[in-house]
Order: C-alpha cells, then structure tokens, then sequence
C-alpha cells in the first residue's frame, strides 16, 4: 500500500477503518482528495476487507468542510470547477463501492464532510455530533453531491430547508429525519461503528454487493426497472457457492461458513 500524508488504514476482522487526519479539522484539500481517491481504488480490491468504516481524526471533528482556503486562492472559475469535478469523481466512487461503507461522524459534520458521509451506506453519530450545509453563508453551495444525495435520504422540503439556510442540527434531530441511522455516546462510536461493520462482514460478498447494486441503481428507477435489476443482481448471486453455503447451514441449523465464490 502506499504512503499517505492524510489518511491511516487499520484493518482487523475483515474490516477496515479508514482515519482522516488533516489537522486542526480535517478539511477535505485537493491533495486530500487525491489521496481518498487513490485509497479506495487499493481497498476495493483488497479481498481482507468486507466492510469499511470512515471517521476523521481527533474528538471533535468528524470533516469541516472543504478547505475553504483553497477557494481564496482560485484565480478563475476553472480552478473552482476542477476542485468540485474532483470531490464529486471522488465520492461517487465511495458511493459505488462494492462493500459496506459506515461513517463513523465523531463532531461536527458538515459541508463536504455531510457530502461524505451521504456517500457513504450506513451513517451512526456521536452525540455530541452536528451536521448541517452552512455554505450558503459564504455565497456556495454544496457541490460534492449534497444537492442530489441529501433529497433521497431526507426529502425534498427538509433537504432545500438545510441547504438555504445553513443550519446545522445536533444528531437527535438528524436521526429523527432520517438523516444518520443511530446516536451512540462518543465514547462508544467507534465501538459500534465496528460492530456493525463485522456483522456485515460476516455475509457473503458477492451477497452483500449484489444488494448494494440493487439498492443503489435502483433507487431513482421506475420500479419496473428497479425490478428488473433486482433480478439480475440475484441471478448473479444464484450462481455462487455462497448461497448453496447459506441455504444449507439454515437446513442444517449451523452457522454459515461463506468463501465469497
């Protein structure tokens, strides 16, 4: 693997945790997002990963933003353009990964760190975590994705509600809106972030990627279409030893022992 300035890999039990560390607030720089695009193409095809959670550095900051910094120094709109081209490239890659991804949101959440972690499957927080877009406050706009994921997980009205004004909203309020999936105390976050991932990594892979596909390219399909996907991701699954494995450990009333063929 690679060395990387930002980013420190850990994996245990067929899990990976993958650290953000940018210091004082991890905020997502070019060079950043070069090495977050460059690290999901070695975890994708790393065969001891099932399940990948995502956090940043420290005890308060999950991601605060983009580096604002870097749209102080842009000199023409083309250099604004090339910087949104790559964290959009770049999170649609963690969108279309193959396994589980899981943000792990251990502070403040927001801005192109929100846009993260709507890439990411599965999202639990801190307590002590807030999430919000408050980029209109500087004249932006969310533009790693923020205006297209945060309407299918949220809807519509509370989605442009965030987004023009600014708000950020403590965790409670983001798991009522459907925004995260749990709040757990700080100090167990990383806990069950881990637990949730290795459960997950105990399932077939070719299961769980088939359903990945099947969730994520159909959610914006006429359910006629999304139908039809749903059948060709099981037929691929059909094919596997993994779900003869599965079948038979149920009949046998033991534990599956799957070998993601």
């Amino acid at each position: 693997m690679a060395d990387y300035q930002f980013l420190k890999l850990n994996v245990q039990h067929r899990v990976g945790v993958l650290t953000i560390e940018r210091p004082p607030v991890n905020a997502l720089s070019a060079p950043l997002l070069k090495e977050l695009d460059q690290m999901l193409d070695e975890i994708a095809t790393n065969t001891d990963i099932k399940a990948l959670v995502i956090t940043g550095a420290g005890q308060q900051v999950f991601i605060a933003g983009a580096d604002i910094n870097a749209f102080a120094e842009f000199t023409n709109p083309e250099d604004a353009l090339a910087y949104i081209k790559l964290g959009q490239d770049v999170f649609l890659k963690l969108d279309k990964m193959e396994i589980s991804t899981i943000a792990a949101i251990n502070g403040a959440c927001v801005g192109g760190g929100l846009e993260l972690a709507l890439a990411c499957d599965i999202r639990y927080a801190a307590d002590n975590a807030r999430l919000g877009f408050p980029e209109i406050g500087l004249g932006l706009m969310p533009g790693w994705g923020g205006t297209q994921r945060l309407p299918s997980v949220v809807g519509q009205g509370r989605a442009t509600e965030l987004i023009l004004t600014g708000d950020t909203i403590p965790a409670p309020q983001a798991l009522q809106i459907g925004l995260i999936n749990k709040v757990v105390p700080a100090a167990q976050l990383m806990r069950e972030s881990q637990g949730l991932a290795r459960k997950i990594a105990e399932k077939s892979r070719i299961a769980v990627s088939a359903a990945l596909r099947a969730i994520s390219g159909g959610s914006h399909l006429p359910m006629e279409e999304g139908l039809t996907l749903e059948r060709k991701q099981f037929e691929i699954m059909s094919a596997s030893e993994d779900i003869r494995e599965g079948v038979t450990a149920f009949l046998q009333k033991r534990r599956p022992e799957f070998k993601d063929k």
